[in-house]
């Protein structure tokens, strides 16, 4: 073991995994540079200990940056260690874990400090897709390594010492770290879409030890699937109150009311996280028109738009659903989008990744539609048209090309307040109602809300052998 045990590296990694279940590896590695007088320097396990140990029974593997040694910075030795624990995982097919506290890259090792910032972005890469990858910032973790962090699937910040940026906030124009602290969890969670929550340091390792026992080790798999404790036919009750709120409805469908949600802080009008139904991991993407507290208080509320950070957001984690064959479930509440000028200049292309990432993934998908479903919006949140297996709504979803008020007015211009509201009665019974759609085969079943959770379940163990084959092409362009 390396003279670091006691250190605060240590100490987390022992806190992180099943007790006594951490192997360290490369212990007695030691930084090779000679220049500036380094040898002087003890660098014991060069300022990184790696290993693999266990969660919950699940192996892992983790690398713990010790900012004891150098300040945690990266030099050759260091990285060629979180390397090697890319490439046990890989071959294991095991999570990677990053605690990461670094003051950047090593300058005494100059260009060789650089390639070996390179390894990990390339191991990074090679890992994407294959393995999960999880990442907690507990210290600064700028410049270069910012781009790690935000390579990894999933990213934590401790909110107290936790400092993740590219640029320092004092070097950005027109701004210092009293005007707006650019590196904090707040400003992290809320703006960049890489944070997926912040806390304190207990309260991360537990999240990252919940979210390693929903993920599947790797993408040979096929998902993952636990026994279930819960009633299969458990009744939800009081599910319409919920449909603002995609989180109360999730946590009352999934398996031991248990939601774990990702992004939390960012574009909060798109939720997006994990559940499990009989078992089985499912990822959920829902629109969101109302956020509560843990007390039930309604806390912000949002338009039934969608917005280009909520598309970014949800193509991220349904790319990510699909390249470990998790299930998709998306929830539909959307009658149009996001009409300003700041959103404008992003909307078109966010918009394309999210129906592309929906059309484009193989994995299960069911598409329930809980509120309004309205026009191109509707099309693009995983409709039948785009691929959905399955297509559910609630009796008092609408489905159409927009609200009957709203065509009505256009259909009838000059038409009188009577004629207007009598044709928007017309409207809606002809072109809105649900059953208007599923006459058309656009949804195959209509729902009680009590019994969303028996239909859920039913549904995606129909589709757990799905088996898809595209055309012959080395990757999609999105």
């Amino acid at each position: 073991m390396s003279s670091t045990k006691n250190s605060l590296a240590m100490q987390r990694i022992a806190k992180l995994l099943d007790e006594n279940s951490f192997v360290e590896l490369g212990s007695l590695v030691t930084a090779r540079s000679t220049d500036f007088n380094l040898t002087a320097d003890k660098t014991p396990s060069d300022g990184v200990i790696v290993g693999h140990g266990l969660i919950d029974e699940n192996l892992v593997f983790v690398y713990s940056q010790d900012a004891s040694v150098l300040g945690g910075t990266i030099g050759e030795m260091h990285a060629k260690k979180i390397a090697s624990v890319y490439d046990m995982a890989m071959k294991m097919g095991a999570p990677v874990i990053g605690l990461l506290d670094c003051a950047g890259v090593r300058l005494q090792e100059s260009v060789d400090a650089l390639e070996g910032m390179g390894q990990i972005y390339a191991k990074q890469t090679a890992a994407s897709g294959v393995v999960p990858q999880i990442s907690a910032v507990f210290g600064s973790c700028g410049g270069g390594l910012a781009v790690a962090s935000a390579l990894c699937d999933f990213t934590y910040m401790e909110t107290e010492k936790g400092r993740l940026f590219v640029n320092s906030p004092d070097a950005i124009a027109d701004n210092n770290v009293s005007k707006c602290d650019t590196a904090k969890a707040d400003f992290q969670a809320a703006n960049t879409g890489v944070v997926d929550a912040a806390g304190t340091e207990d309260e991360i390792l537990a999240e990252i030890r919940e979210l390693v026992t929903i993920l599947p080790g790797c993408n040979e798999e096929s998902g993952r699937v636990d026994e279930c404790t819960d009633d299969l036919n458990r009744a939800c009750e009081s599910m319409e109150s919920m449909k603002g709120d995609p989180r109360y409805f999730l946590s009352e469908i999934a398996d031991d009311h248990n939601f774990v949600e990702t992004k939390k802080g960012y574009a909060k009008d798109m939720v997006t996280g994990f559940i499990k139904l009989n078992g089985i991991t499912v990822g959920a993407v829902a629109n969101a028109t109302v956020m509560h507290d843990e007390n039930g208080n309604r806390t912000e509320e949002f338009e039934a738009a969608l917005t280009a950070q909520g598309c970014e957001k949800a193509a991220d984690f349904i790319q990510y659903c699909d390249a470990f064959d998790i299930p998709v479930l998306s929830m539909t509440n959307t009658t149009g989008f996001k009409a300003t000028s700041c959103s404008e200049k992003r909307l078109p292309k966010a918009l394309a990744r999210m129906t592309y990432a929906f059309a484009n993934a193989t994995t299960a998908k069911i598409n329930f539609i809980t509120g309004d479903a309205f026009g191109s919006s509707y099309v693009m949140m995983n409709s039948k048209s785009l691929g959905a297996d399955l297509v559910y709504a609630w009796p008092d979803a609408k489905v159409g090309m927009m609200d009957a008020k709203s065509a009505a007015k256009i259909m009838y211009a000059d038409a009188s307040a009577d004629v207007l509201d009598e044709k928007a009665k017309e409207y809606e019974a002809l072109q809105s109602n649900v059953e208007n759609a599923a006459r058309r085969g656009y949804i195959d079943l209509i729902i009680n809300p009590a019994d969303t959770r028996k239909y859920l379940i039913a549904g995606f163990e129909m589709l757990f052998t799905k088996k898809v084959e595209g055309p012959m092409k080395k990757h999609g362009a999105k």
